[in-house]
């Protein structure tokens, strides 16, 4: 990843479009039972993938330089991204209030 902290926030939002539009649109015409021991499982999984691929893009350049000596920036680098991801899913939840997407 970057040093940039908007450029991480706006891969992790990426990656979350990616994921639920396929969750959205994937699972519309699925075939086989409702009640499949399966879903809970993939839910999981993703779930778990998701956690892992989040603390790749908003922790591994913070972490890098925190390890580095550079506990500062690395700091920095944290919050910003973190300020930068909530500001995303504010304008996002902005969105979904005002009924723009209906």
């Amino acid at each position: 990843m970057t040093k940039n902290p908007i450029l991480n926030a706006l891969a992790a939002i990426v990656y979350i479009v990616l994921i639920a539009t396929i969750m959205f649109y994937g699972t519309r015409n699925i075939p086989g039972p409702d009640n499949s021991p399966l879903a809970p499982i993939v839910a999981l999984s993703v779930f778990t993938l998701s956690a892992a691929v989040m603390g790749y893009l908003i922790l591994l350049s913070p972490l890098r330089l925190y390890l580095d000596g550079k506990k500062k920036e690395g700091v920095n680098l944290f919050v910003q991204t973190i300020a930068a991801f909530a500001v995303i899913t504010a304008i996002a939840i902005s969105l979904l209030f005002s009924g723009v997407f209906k």
